[in-house]
């Protein structure tokens, strides 16, 4: 995540401020290179703590009309690199160990989630 955000302009997030909200238009995705974010999936699902270089918000790169599934908000101050999909797709091409990582993320989130019972026929995590 370090590597990608050398160079390019990271959106800084104060402890408490939300970065997006559940039912929001998404068309970005973020990478943690500083700082912790909180998720939070509704009062029915347990919520779940990220830290640096994890991504959350991946939803909108799949999705035209993607709407967060979850609400985010830094838990401390934190520094987020932003991407949209041209961004995303780019970074892919130049760092394809950053798709990897990524993917061995989310399998550690899912994992996460169904340990602590989550209801999993819901949709997946913005």
């Amino acid at each position: 995540m370090r590597l990608l955000a050398q160079d390019r302009d990271l959106r800084t997030i104060a402890a408490g401020e939300v970065i997006f909200r559940a039912g929001e238009a998404g068309a970005s995705v973020f990478g943690i290179v500083d700082g912790e974010v909180r998720i939070d999936w509704g009062h029915d699902h347990d919520g779940e703590i990220l830290g640096p270089g994890s991504s959350f918000g991946v939803g909108a790169l799949v999705d035209n009309q993607h709407r967060r599934v979850g609400t985010a908000t830094a838990v401390r101050d934190t520094q987020l690199l932003e991407m949209n999909r041209e961004e995303f797709l780019f970074a892919l091409q130049e760092l394809p160990m950053f798709a990897l990582e990524m993917l061995h993320g989310l399998e550690e989130r899912l994992g996460h989630l169904k340990q602590s019972g989550s209801d999993l026929s819901q949709p997946p995590p913005a």
